[in-house]
């Protein structure tokens, strides 16, 4: 059906201890005439990347076509309209975190660091900002949800846990895609199955899907597998080495990899390992975000994979071209300055603190207990 929707870019200012400006943060926000209308913000990860990906990418009224296989980045620039946006039923902001799209830190980079690009500080200046749009446009009282990609959905829980608790304003519901929420789940590999269990899914789901055999009925099976005697044997370790063998057979058949690669592996298959592994013989990599989506690798030799994700490395241009189009010429807002859909300065600069590896879950058990009525929904997986 038609939807009439107003877009608004613009700043919200970031401020140091002392009250001065030391940044702006760039937001782009959809809006539907209607009372009692919803407002959902949207984030995306990185560190360091801006929310043109669930903007062009998902659940903005406008959807680029990118990132399958065969795209390439000078393709033609087109953006249609998106028939699952959910601007049918709630109003969107797109925030862009300092260094990420065009927004910009105003201080120098030794103080960036301290004020943006550690753990606590992104999730107190963002949450900030999420206040300061709230009451800048008269929203405070719209029912009020975040949506949060990768290591946004890191910060979905920590910001709404911040602004329920410090800040005073309760979210109604936190949406997380594909989120970062237990960093330290595929540590100790050497001696918990629990890293393998995770991949081995996954990485089975896309290999059915390569064979045209992906079915929640075949899923039911690798997973019934892999929570059972996956991981018993695994356990087991070198003190049955029948079960080691025959636990061996039964992840090459549903990896499809090479029976001496997944020997040598131990049955434990890394995803990066996998995903150069898999077409090697045509001489591509996989992609992290669809394993099924390949570029060739301009350097197969290497000991490690040196090159960039197929996709992201096919899609920044053509995502960076739509973005700046639509906010100069089609909305009209005039900056002079760069965009950084994903930016290489902010993952460089940003401190991987002890609070990173701690996680998000103890804040999302904190803010679901403290408000029984706060919805969650994690879109995760296959």
């Amino acid at each position: 059906k038609p939807l009439k929707y107003t877009v608004t870019v613009g700043t919200v200012p970031v401020r140091d201890k002392d009250g001065k400006v030391a940044g702006e943060v760039v937001t782009t926000a959809y809006t539907v005439e209607g009372e009692n209308r919803p407002v959902t913000f949207a984030f995306n990860g990185g560190p360091g990347a801006a929310s043109v990906f669930l903007n062009f990418g998902a659940i903005g009224p406008k959807h680029m076509n990118a990132g399958n296989e065969g795209d390439s980045p000078s393709d033609p620039v087109k953006l249609t309209d998106n028939q699952g946006t959910w601007l049918d039923f709630t109003d969107l902001v797109f925030v862009d975190p300092i260094g990420t799209g065009f927004s910009r830190a105003l201080v120098p980079e030794d103080q960036q660091k301290k004020l943006f690009f550690s753990t606590e500080a992104d999730i107190d200046y963002l949450s900030r900002v999420v206040y300061d749009w709230l009451v800048l446009n008269d929203r405070l009282a719209s029912r009020k949800y975040l949506v949060g990609e990768s290591y946004g959905g890191f910060r979905g829980p920590r910001i709404t846990h911040y602004l329920q608790a410090q800040l005073g304003v309760a979210m109604n519901g936190v949406l997380l895609v594909s989120p970062y929420l237990n960093p330290s789940e595929e540590a100790n590999g050497d001696l918990s199955p629990l890293p393998w269990m995770m991949t081995l899914p996954s990485i089975t789901a896309a290999h059915l899907e390569r064979e045209h055999k992906l079915t929640p009925e075949a899923m039911q099976d690798v997973i019934n597998y892999t929570q059972g005697e996956y991981a018993t044997t695994l356990l087991k370790g070198r003190s049955d080495e029948a079960a080691q063998k025959q636990m061996i057979q039964r992840v090459t058949e549903m990896t499809g990899l090479d029976p001496q690669f997944v020997k040598y592996s131990g049955g434990r298959i890394e995803t990066g390992a996998y995903l150069r592994e898999v077409h090697r013989e045509e001489g591509k990599l996989g992609s992290v975000y669809d394993s099924n989506v390949t570029s060739f690798d301009p350097f197969p030799f290497a000991p490690e994979q040196r090159a960039s994700d197929p996709i992201l490395a096919s899609i920044i241009a053509p995502l960076t071209s739509a973005m700046v189009d639509f906010v100069t010429r089609t909305v009209g807002w005039k900056v002079d300055a760069r965009y950084n859909a994903l930016s290489y300065d902010v993952n460089r600069l940003w401190d991987r603190d002890n609070d990173l590896r701690r996680g998000s879950v103890p804040d999302l058990r904190e803010s679901v207990a403290a408000d029984p009525k706060l919805r969650v929904l994690i879109e995760h997986g296959w």
